[in-house]
């Protein structure tokens, strides 16, 4: 007889009083699903009766058939899981049936009228999220979070277990010593301890279900186990694929990059990030906020209320007009908003198992991925297979409960417009086809009938996207003031430096302009990094920073990223071109005349008259962005703050200064304006002249940022030392005559009316305060 069972034939056939001695030889509850193997299960089936009388099943132990030995085995938590993963039932408590993931399952208790409660996609406010069946497991975020029954750990567990009853004990001592060279956070002594089902409990608990499988699976293909590893892998095979899924977008988004990589520096996504607020109701993105302008541009801007916000995480919980969950969603922004970061926060939640569980596998297809691919025809699992090696043959995407994400950022990147309507419809995902046509069928849903996809762009590269292929559109709209304080304290976290968050905190809320425009999580990023170099200079934070460099600095890395993502340069060889100078002048013309005009918006007719390419303009530079419209209404356009074209209004006036001796202000109309000292037109003098006459003869706002910005680019620190390389040589002469701007700044100063003194002022310090 058995001595497992002889044991256990005891203990039912001892005293009853005799409970300490029972309890010594009871096995407690596995802490991962079923102790039971195969064989046993059989053996179960004949002993049900019996075991329904006892009231209570005693949890039985378990021989290794092959290993021919067993341990008592040590103490484990107890979890909700039994073999059919139910719950196991307290005295007194409410089970809840855990086997429906349908999204579309109705409870029985439902009532029609709550049908009223549900929101459409298309209006003001946000759809809410579809409501939780009540049988529904759920994560950390109140979101379903019920896996697919192959990559849940009951099957997980089973597997490796049955997997492991072949080896003989010979075979799992060497099992073990080789599992201990994959993974230093168990000892061999720990796994020793017990028998197969105490191992397969322990490194479930230590290293979770995947690291658990994926390891089994090595160590037996090095133990010349090939059967028995190929036998794992395809029982388990769903689970190893979103494993290797995992790891890919772990290794990809758990460090974020920003800007120049410093040696020693890395940023973790998870400690820094800080969720922008993303709108259902898009109004293009721009904040018409300003600091001195009380009457807005025109036309004038909308903002979405608070109420339209939506959580990253709960983007394909939303609904469509018939209450069914969203398939398909477009989200834009303008330049600097956070898309791609936003991308790597919902990518890197879902890798750690925080959020969407229920999505079987997340796969990352960027629009610049399939750009790589224009010079071949393949079908979208051979573009799968090239990009994930380890998810070739995905066969699962076919079926129809495998519920699955495609996410198709950068829309921007794919440089060439797409056949909407006469491209040919794909409805095989092993048809090949050139990726132009791979790509409508994907959005069309011909291609991958089953997948969620998530397309994010600039919003004048998404607007070619047909409106009816698309289900929700959603608009990140950057940091509220709460977010901007939040995001600036967690970047110095790491470091352990609350002092210097503090000082950058209160450092950069001195000029209010610095202060709206951070709303935009790059300026963020830029004030963390200018202000944590400042810093370091003794005696830095007396007084308040500067705007110029700030404006420069935006215009060069936008103007940088043009060149690297849209032209492929390395980021040692970002030198600009004539043409990129011309980009950049031209652009700077442009919202000069906008800026006499008193209009905020231009039109494809002023992108053309200015001799250039609407998508490098309004795409690819990264200084403009694309307003909603009505269907078949005109494309209208602005810069991505209006602060930012009064810059470039600034920009091409000081341009044509520095480079051609002109002053594009002089028209002779506000020659008898100023009761003072005469200035040459041509000279710093002159040109400042002439831009007070513009600003003071005009309505208070309207020009007065101008002068700002123009003073700020007379300053050797910006158009020599920032500039420098870029727009101007290195070796050209430096400006002449600060210092009758000075004297001419001051003067104006003490004879300006009350109400202009300020700005006067900041103009002053703009030009001749020298920053750390």
């Amino acid at each position: 007889m058995d001595p497992d069972r002889e044991v256990e034939s005891f203990l039912r056939n001892g005293s009853d009083g005799d409970e300490e001695e029972r309890e010594k030889w009871e096995r407690p509850p596995s802490s991962y699903g079923s102790m039971k193997s195969d064989i046993e299960e059989e053996e179960e089936e004949e002993e049900e009766e019996e075991i329904e009388e006892m009231g209570a099943v005693l949890p039985e132990s378990t021989v290794n058939q092959a290993a021919g030995f067993q341990l008592n085995r040590s103490e484990s938590p107890e979890t909700l899981y039994t073999l059919n993963t139910q719950q196991t039932k307290p005295q007194g408590a409410v089970v809840i049936d855990t086997r429906s993931s349908d999204l579309g399952d109705v409870p029985e208790d439902y009532d029609e009228e709550d049908e009223d409660d549900i929101l459409i996609t298309n209006s003001p406010e946000p759809p809410e999220p579809v409501e939780l069946d009540c049988t529904m497991q759920t994560d950390e975020y109140s979101q379903p979070g019920r896996l697919h029954p192959e990559q849940d750990l009951p099957h997980i567990f089973k597997s490796i277990q049955n997997a492991l009853t072949t080896l003989t004990v010979e075979e799992l001592f060497q099992f073990k010593m080789l599992f201990c060279n994959w993974e230093k956070r168990i000892t061999l002594q720990q796994l020793l301890e017990g028998d197969i089902l105490d191992f397969v409990d322990r490194i479930l608990e230590t290293l979770g279900q995947h690291r658990s499988l994926f390891h089994t699976i090595h160590t037996l293909e090095s133990m010349n186990k090939k059967e028995e590893a190929e036998k794992l892998h395809n029982q388990c095979r769903r689970a190893m694929i979103r494993f290797h899924l995992q790891e890919h977008l772990t290794r990809k988004h758990q460090v974020i990059h920003e800007g120049v990589v410093r040696a020693g520096r890395q940023s973790v996504l998870n400690t820094i990030y800080v969720q922008p607020q993303i709108s259902t109701c898009g109004y293009g993105g721009v904040d018409p906020s300003h600091e001195l302008r009380s009457v807005p541009y025109s036309p004038p801007l909308q903002v979405p209320s608070p109420d339209t916000f939506v959580d990253l995480n709960n983007l394909f919980r939303l609904q469509k007009d018939d209450g069914t969950p969203v398939k398909k969603v477009l989200t834009t922004g303008i330049p600097g908003i956070g898309m791609s970061v936003s991308v790597a926060k919902f990518s890197l939640d879902w890798a750690e198992m925080h959020t969407n569980r229920d999505l079987q596998f997340v796969i990352k297809l960027s629009f610049r991925s399939f750009w790589r691919l224009r010079s071949r025809s393949m079908s979208i699992m051979e573009v799968i297979k090239y990009y994930y090696p380890e998810c070739k043959d995905m066969k699962y995407l076919d079926e129809e409960d495998c519920k699955f994400l495609i996410i198709m950022d950068s829309f921007d990147c794919y440089q060439v417009p797409l056949d909407w309507k006469n491209a040919p419809v794909i409805t095989d995902n092993y048809t090949q086809a050139h990726p132009d046509v791979l790509i409508v069928n994907i959005i069309r849903g011909t291609v991958l009938r089953g997948a969620r996809v998530w397309i994010l762009g600039r919003r004048a590269a998404v607007s070619q996207i047909p409106s009816q292929f698309i289900d929700v559109v959603t608009e990140i709209q950057g940091f509220s003031d709460e977010m901007k304080d939040d995001f600036l304290t967690r970047r110095f976290s790491q470091n352990q430096n609350p002092e210097l968050a503090a000082n950058i905190v209160a450092h950069y809320k001195k000029l209010p302009t610095l202060h709206l425009l951070a709303q935009q999580p790059f300026v963020c990023w830029m004030v963390a990094t200018v202000f944590e170099r400042c810093y370091l200079y003794q005696g830095y934070g007396v007084h308040p920073p500067r705007l110029t460099p700030f404006y420069i600095n935006i215009l060069i890395v936008q103007i940088n990223r043009r060149l690297k993502f849209y032209h492929d340069m390395e980021d040692n060889g970002l030198k600009w071109s004539s043409e990129d100078k011309k980009l950049v002048t031209e652009m700077a013309k442009m919202a000069f005349k906008m800026l006499e005009n008193n209009t905020s918006v231009f039109f494809e007719e002023d992108v053309k008259e200015a001799g250039l390419n609407l998508t490098e303009v309004t795409v690819q530079s990264g200084m403009c962005t694309e307003l909603p419209t009505l269907p078949g209404g005109r494309r209208k356009f602005c810069f991505i703050h209006f602060t930012f074209q009064e810059f470039m209004a600034a920009l091409y006036v000081f341009i044509m200064f520095r480079t051609e001796s002109k002053n594009v202000l002089d028209t002779g109309s506000f020659s008898k304006i100023l009761r003072m000292k005469s200035y040459h037109s041509k000279s710093a003098a002159g040109l400042v002249n002439s831009a007070w006459a513009r600003t003071s003869s005009a309505q208070k706002g309207h020009f007065d940022m101008f002068l700002r910005f123009l003073c700020g680019l007379l300053s050797p620190d910006c158009y020599h030392s920032q500039l420098g390389g870029y727009l101007f040589p290195h070796n050209a002469p430096k400006v002449g005559g600060l210092d009758e701007v000075q004297q001419l700044l001051q003067q104006t100063i003490q004879s300006a009316p009350e109400d202009r003194r300020g700005n006067l002022n900041e103009c002053l310090r703009e030009m001749t305060q020298e920053d750390e």
